[in-house]
């Protein structure tokens, strides 16, 4: 029996033990990243585990909503005052007696305006969000290696209408290995 089990020792010795892999990588999901960031903006990225983009997006969002609070209640203010002016009613007074009824109106315009544009950032910012969580998702595991490259250099290029001078120009190279 002493062979046979040191045979079977040496066999278990002689087996390689299985590599643990310790460094599991992470696949995320484009499709789940661009709708955790549309349910909630900012959960796309904390998904991709790019947390320090997420109080940028809260900033941005911010920033817009100041915004578009300042600028509708302006918009209301100078509105009122307007509507005050044209009603046809000389009991009702507005807020601005030393403006014109043009300049209310400008006023007016150029804060729906400012409204109407904070709107539109608002909902690109929303958006960017979306496609950022998506996007990030696609290229988490992108190879940028040695094969990949991209270099400028400037070249002397000839001259197609036969000057003596050469033009100079930028030249880009992009370098693939397989």
């Amino acid at each position: 029996m002493l062979p046979t089990a040191t045979a079977q020792v040496q066999e278990e010795e002689a087996r390689p033990e299985p590599e643990l892999n310790m460094e599991e990588t992470f696949e995320p999901s484009p499709a789940k990243a661009a709708m955790l960031s549309a349910t909630l903006p900012g959960m796309g990225q904390i998904y991709n585990r790019k947390y320090w983009k997420v109080p940028i997006i809260y900033a941005g969002f911010g920033t817009l909503y100041y915004f578009l609070d300042m600028n509708n209640s302006e918009y209301q203010k100078w509105r009122q005052a307007w509507i005050a002016r044209v009603d046809g009613n000389p009991n009702t007074e507005d807020d601005f007696p030393r403006h014109s009824t043009a300049m209310l109106e400008r006023a007016m315009d150029f804060y729906r305006r400012n409204l109407e544009i904070t709107y539109i950032l608002t909902a690109a910012l929303y958006l960017l969000n979306i496609l950022d969580a998506s996007v990030d998702a696609h290229l988490m595991n992108f190879d940028v290696g040695e094969e990949l490259s991209l270099g400028m250099d400037s070249h002397a290029l000839p001259s197609a209408s036969g000057n003596v001078f050469p033009r100079m120009g930028p030249q880009f190279t992009v370098t693939i290995r397989f």
